[in-house]
């Protein structure tokens, strides 16, 4: 069928007029028509100080160790395996809880995880997450619980280095938050202390303030009550009193809570009960002042207590007036040593714990 001349013009006009006003590009019949190219959105330049696309942003992990009664566990080992997005298996890392029973494992590739954790007397705990980039994973509270059957495993951990955990928590329990409450240990299975530590712990306590407070309470009484009358009267007087006081405290702290129990290798603490019967515990806290823990886990008598009592009052005879020293004066000194720790200790089972705001298990503590 043909066009007359007049309608094809038309038609030429049309097509012409439809390139012009739709953007078509313009070519000549005939001609191969060129592609234009247009710019990938994906393909887009990263700005300074940004992350490239596909980088991993390390997160944090941190969490806290405590036992069943919610009590804090310091020293226990804690080990994160994890696997980066890419899947490969990192290499382990291993840290201890704190004294307030924290952890934290910093710069962790994102991916999953897992966290095991160890102390001795507790069963075995693990947990698994998934660390997303940048994330600061916070572990819920690991509550270990007691292990069934003990076995003793070695898990690279040195003994001191625990005890060294455990007495940070003890130099920080203070009755009523101000006098101290260093020689009690509320974690039943505590490591034994080296001989360092024993002196550590002994000029930690001869040296608080509180001490000096004390016994300058007592030197008060005593001279308002005219004991030992050979020191005198006035303020003279009251300086001999707590000199003598003063130097008894220290006799009696580092003879018989560091020196012979670092000779006989035995526990000065005084290892909170907390369980069974009252006549039980009763029994138990009077019993604790003629017998004691020894480094290796046993009950033994405890030399160092009643020696210590004895050789620091034949020690006070250097310095007490002259009418008052003698044997009666050595055996008097030592027997209030000895009875004043059973009935510290029967304090220390049912009232002082209650009043310790820094005692592991306590309510104050748990509330931090």
């Amino acid at each position: 069928m043909t066009f007359p001349f007049k309608s094809r013009i038309t038609v030429l006009a049309i097509v012409t007029v439809g390139w012009s006003t739709l953007g078509w590009t313009s070519f000549c019949f005939g001609q191969t028509p060129r592609a234009t190219t247009l710019a990938d959105p994906q393909q887009t330049e990263t700005a300074p100080g940004e992350p490239s696309p596909g980088q991993q942003i390390p997160g944090n992990i941190s969490g806290t160790v405590v036992d069943q009664s919610g009590a804090v566990v310091a020293g226990a080992r804690v080990r994160l395996t994890s696997k980066g997005q890419s899947g490969i298996q990192e290499s382990p890392s291993d840290t201890l809880s704190d004294s307030d029973g924290k952890f934290s494992f910093a710069n962790v590739a994102p991916g999953p995880f897992q966290l095991t954790v160890t102390a001795a007397g507790f069963a075995t705990e693990t947990s698994s997450g998934v660390l997303h980039a940048g994330e600061n994973y916070v572990v819920p509270a690991t509550a270990l619980a007691v292990a069934t059957a003990v076995t003793d495993v070695e898990v690279g951990v040195p003994q001191i280095e625990v005890a060294e955990e455990q007495i940070k928590i003890e130099e920080h329990q203070r009755v009523l938050g101000v006098l101290p409450n260093f020689y009690v240990s509320y974690i039943p299975d505590a490591a034994p202390l080296d001989s360092k530590q024993k002196f550590q712990l002994a000029w930690k306590t001869v040296l608080d303030p509180v001490s000096f407070v004390f016994v300058g309470g007592v030197a008060g009484v005593q001279q308002a009550q005219n004991h030992f009358p050979g020191f005198g009267q006035g303020a003279q007087g009251y300086g001999k009193r707590f000199g003598a006081d003063y130097a008894d405290t220290v006799s009696g702290t580092f003879l018989a809570g560091a020196i012979l129990p670092a000779l006989l290798k035995q526990d000065p603490r005084y290892f909170y009960k907390g369980t069974g019967s009252r006549t039980s515990r009763l029994l138990y806290a009077i019993a604790n002042a003629v017998i004691c823990k020894g480094d290796n886990g046993r009950w033994q008598t405890n030399y160092s207590n009643i020696l210590g009592s004895l050789a620091a009052g034949g020690i006070s005879n250097l310095y007490y007036p002259a009418q008052s020293r003698g044997v009666g004066l050595t055996f008097e000194n030592a027997g209030l040593s000895i009875g004043g720790s059973a009935f510290s200790n029967l304090f220390q089972e049912f009232v002082i714990k209650k009043l310790t705001p820094k005692a592991p298990g306590s309510s104050a503590a748990k509330a931090q």
